[in-house]
């Protein structure tokens, strides 16, 4: 069995749904995707799915980023190439910012920015419960469905605490280990071939 026979291996069996979480195959060698972990924000096979990258901190806070905004040192993170010159937030504040949406069991997405700014001056919304994203991720109708036939992306499930507590630099070895023995390969791939 050669190489390329023992990297194929089986599609895992979840759908993709709102709140799983999608994990890149360890070639893709994409700035944005290469390595990626992405929470799945919404997904609807006949219109099409979006979610934001969480494991990749931008060298810029919010402050940085964003004009007439509190004074918030938080990063900010990248969160995919489609809109990158828009913020987009997820937190755990869930009813005390209108509009949110929720995306898993006390986590939401956005809402009304202008709570958020008043939640942010008086020290309720911080880094433990508050993420910032530039830009997001967008698949088609049925797109995402093909990649992950193409094994370009493992489905996993997260939580709150794995979400917050994750260190993004182990964040993509740590939900690859989650897969199980199936997925032990992935890790053992170098980021780089040049490398090897």
């Amino acid at each position: 069995m050669d190489l390329g026979e023992k990297f194929v291996i089986k599609s895992n069996s979840l759908d993709p749904k709102q709140g799983n979480i999608l994990i890149s195959e360890p070639l893709m060698n994409d700035f944005h995707f290469g390595r990626s972990v992405i929470l799945l924000i919404d997904h609807v096979e006949s219109e099409g799915s979006f979610g934001v990258i969480i494991n990749k901190r931008l060298n810029a806070s919010v402050s940085q980023i964003v004009d007439d905004f509190p004074d918030f040192e938080a990063a900010a993170y990248l969160g995919g190439p489609v809109s990158d010159n828009q913020l987009f937030f997820i937190h755990t504040l869930g009813d005390l910012i209108p509009e949110s949406s929720p995306i898993i069991d006390g986590l939401y997405w956005g809402g009304e920015v202008e709570t958020l700014k008043t939640l942010i001056a008086t020290g309720i919304a911080n880094e433990e419960n508050t993420r910032f994203y530039l830009g997001y991720a967008g698949w088609d109708a049925g797109q995402l469905v093909n990649e992950l036939v193409r094994n370009t992306w493992a489905i996993s499930e997260i939580n709150v605490k794995e979400f917050f507590g994750t260190p993004m630099e182990t964040m993509w070895s740590t939900f690859v280990r989650k897969l199980g023995k199936p997925y032990e390969m992935w890790n053992r791939f170098p980021k780089n071939f040049e490398d090897n």
